[in-house]
């Protein structure tokens, strides 16, 4: 169970290691697994996955196919600050493709990708549940509404600020 250790620390590969231990007897505790793994690392990639599998004496393809199902669990790293634009009916009327295209020029990455210092990643969502307020993203649990390209480089600067960048 040594291989997760290439993927981050020697810390978090105990903390894995000691999840499956303490879950592995109880049926149908894969998703408890991954959901700690996703939390103790910021995503599953590969070598996570393999030690889940080898842990529970499952296939690598049991597990691999839990995680590709459910769109909580993500295979690439995220970033400290999560952004989430809405491409639902409302919001994409609305211009948030050119919202997400000013995220994706200001940020140098694209949708589904994290900022090489780790500080940004950006998704997009169908609805967030503000459709008054369209076009909206949010960055992690914050909501940020009736945006402009215009708007979006402030909000990230806002963020930038906090962490000195």
């Amino acid at each position: 169970m040594e291989n997760c250790e290439a993927c981050g620390t020697p810390e978090q590969a105990e903390k894995l290691k000691a999840v499956i231990e303490e879950s592995k007897s109880t049926p149908g505790c894969l998703m408890h697994i991954l959901q700690e793994a996703q939390g103790i690392y910021g995503f599953l990639p590969m070598s996570v996955q393999k030690t889940i599998a080898e842990g529970l004496g499952i296939s690598l393809s049991e597990v691999y196919g839990v995680v590709t199902f459910y769109s909580q669990f993500s295979l690439k790293p995220k970033g400290k600050h999560r952004i989430s634009v809405c491409l639902g009916t409302a919001c994409y009327v609305k211009g948030s493709d050119k919202i997400l295209s000013e995220i994706e020029k200001e940020l140098g990455i694209s949708c589904g990708e994290c900022t090489a210092d780790g500080l940004f990643s950006i998704d997009s969502c169908r609805c967030v549940g503000a459709c008054g307020l369209a076009p909206v993203m949010m960055i992690g649990e914050e909501v940020y509404g009736k945006l402009t390209p215009e708007s979006v480089k402030g909000i990230l600067d806002k963020y930038r600020k906090e962490e000195n960048v």
